[in-house]
């Protein structure tokens, strides 16, 4: 009998949507930000943090997106780049939220799910890396605190001693342990 594997720390990968478009107009009455879509650069950026997941062995198994149509196109062209299909939660919450709400939202999540990707917006994405990570590997935060930009990844574990759960998941907690900025091949032509 082989003996059993304790299970992985958990991690939370905080996504910020790939490149928006904007409209000619953004005074214009009828401009819905909500239903923003991605910009051409967004539709090859996307697909980009999805094969960084892959290969850095972050697929989640559980995704929680906001409702916002920039955050479902990212999810969509994310999915086919992971090798597998993760748990979705499409949290309306999330699209104005601020890092607190991030943060519950998080905490709402089953404890069984060990890697948590969350697809928001600025400026809470990054308040919330900021907020949870008390310590980070090499240049990390510094990189991330200048700028944290679209199709923006960061990668936050929690240790391996840590006994309590999702639930109780405060400031201070993880280690940020990636940032990275994936970016799609611009085609020539």
């Amino acid at each position: 009998m082989a003996p059993s594997r304790a299970p992985a720390a958990p991690r939370l990968i905080v996504l910020r949507h790939a490149k928006s478009a904007w409209p000619d107009d953004p005074d214009d009455p009828d401009f819905d930000d909500h239903e923003r879509p991605l910009a051409g650069r967004g539709r090859r950026d996307a697909p980009a943090a999805g094969r960084w997941l892959r290969e850095h062995g972050c697929v989640p198994d559980l995704v929680i997106c906001s409702t916002a149509r920039r955050t479902r196109e990212t999810w969509d062209l994310v999915l086919p780049e992971l090798g597998s299909t993760p748990l979705l939660v499409f949290d309306p919450g999330v699209y104005e939220a601020g890092w607190p709400d991030l943060l519950e939202a998080v905490r709402e999540m089953p404890e069984r799910r060990r890697t948590l990707l969350l697809i928001a917006h600025l400026p809470a994405v990054q308040e919330l890396v900021v907020k949870l990570a008390g310590k980070a590997r090499g240049d990390a935060m510094t990189r991330l605190r200048e700028k944290f930009p679209t199709s923006g990844l960061a990668v936050l574990a929690l240790p391996d001693t840590r006994t309590s759960t999702w639930a109780e998941l405060a400031p201070g907690d993880a280690v940020l342990t990636d940032f990275a900025v994936p970016r799609g091949i611009r085609k020539r032509g």
